[in-house]
């Protein structure tokens, strides 16, 4: 590891000398890829420095030990710095973790309802106003891409986009399947039900990450429309984009524009093809070490909300939450923090 971390800091030095220079400044796209690179790999240095500091405390406090007059203090530093060692090489290994090149990323979300027909619209619609209030809370910003409601209030799919710092790498374990268990409005035994919806969590990508042929697709447009017919575009301004090599269908028809609708649909297409070549390579990696954790497989039933008992259950990690209209009023962390903690756990244990 101190290999490893030895070379790290060579880079970062070389690094912000090439920063510095007046011809690599010129060059605006180099400069950028440097500063970005330089930014990723300074805590690690930073916390380097930190331990060689306090190793290096720790040797000169010995030495004092050997001084009478000056032994009691010397031990008393000596023992500090043997004490914290341990813990900083340990924050050392979880920063040295590969870090997942897309947490920065801003993400598309697509929420649909599974089994359990209006109700399961319901509960789309619940989940989506979870994660509208868990952005609120972070300040991020959320713009719907597309919608279909149904005539109560729910949605049998909604597609938008969250933009903000760090957003994929807070969310990005929210992929799979939701299920729901309460009793519905409109059952008078007062049976409870049980609903799902499924949640797709995706990083925004840029054109420069991922090509598309303009041949490949089709587009179609049509007239925007919401709920029992309301909403309805006199122009047609909705668009439709079909990808024909992957069959891939993305619709947008929130804006007024047609030319708004069809770049956000072309996001959506872009975000999409890079999400099946993600799929690919997680794969891979899950053969080699299956994570506890996961943000891929979509299939998978990953967290149960349970109304009569007032309970959230992730099944990943086992963890139940007893505040379910604090959880569904947007109040996520807790949950997302204990599963970054699981996953890094077990990459660190991929590492030994």
């Amino acid at each position: 590891m101190f290999d490893k971390l030895e070379e790290v800091e060579k880079r970062y030095v070389e690094l912000t000398k090439m920063i510095s220079d007046p011809q690599v400044i010129a060059n605006q796209s180099e400069w950028q890829k440097l500063m970005k690179e330089h930014a990723s790999i300074e805590d690690v240095v930073k916390k380097y420095r930190e331990y060689k500091k306090t190793e290096t405390a720790m040797e000169e406090a010995k030495e004092m030990m050997e001084d009478k007059e000056l032994k009691e203090l010397a031990e008393a530093e000596y023992y500090e710095a043997k004490d914290k060692l341990p813990k900083i090489e340990e924050e050392l290994k979880v920063l040295l973790i590969p870090k997942d090149p897309d947490d920065d990323k801003n993400i598309i979300c697509e929420i649909r309802a599974g089994a359990g027909g209006e109700e399961a619209a319901l509960f789309a619609g619940t989940l989506f106003r979870m994660y509208t209030m868990y952005a609120e809370s972070k300040h991020w910003k959320l713009e719907v891409l597309n919608e279909n409601e149904t005539g109560l209030g729910g949605y049998k799919e909604i597609s938008f986009m969250i933009t903000g710092k760090g957003v994929y790498s807070r969310l990005k374990f929210e992929s799979g399947v939701h299920r729901v268990q309460r009793v519905p409005d409109t059952e008078s035994s007062g049976r409870i039900h049980t609903s799902t919806a499924t949640v797709a969590v995706l990083p925004v990508v840029e054109d420069v990450e991922i090509e598309i042929n303009p041949s490949d697709i089709k587009m179609e447009v049509f007239r925007a429309s919401g709920a029992g017919g309301q909403h309805i575009n006199k122009t047609s301004s909705a668009v439709r984009l079909i990808h024909e090599p992957t069959g891939i269908v993305v619709e947008c028809q929130t804006e007024r524009s047609q030319f708004q609708n069809k770049d956000n649909a072309m996001r959506m297409l872009r975000t999409k093809l890079y999400d099946i070549e993600k799929q690919k390579q997680d794969s891979e990696v899950a053969n080699a070490r299956k994570s506890q954790v996961g943000s891929g497989d979509r299939s998978e039933k990953i967290r149960t909300y349970n109304y009569p008992q007032g309970r959230i259950t992730d099944h990943r990690i086992g963890m139940s939450i007893y505040q379910i209209e604090n959880f569904l009023n947007g109040d996520l962390d807790e949950m997302i923090d204990n599963l970054i903690a699981a996953d890094r756990a077990e990459k660190l244990k991929g590492e030994d």
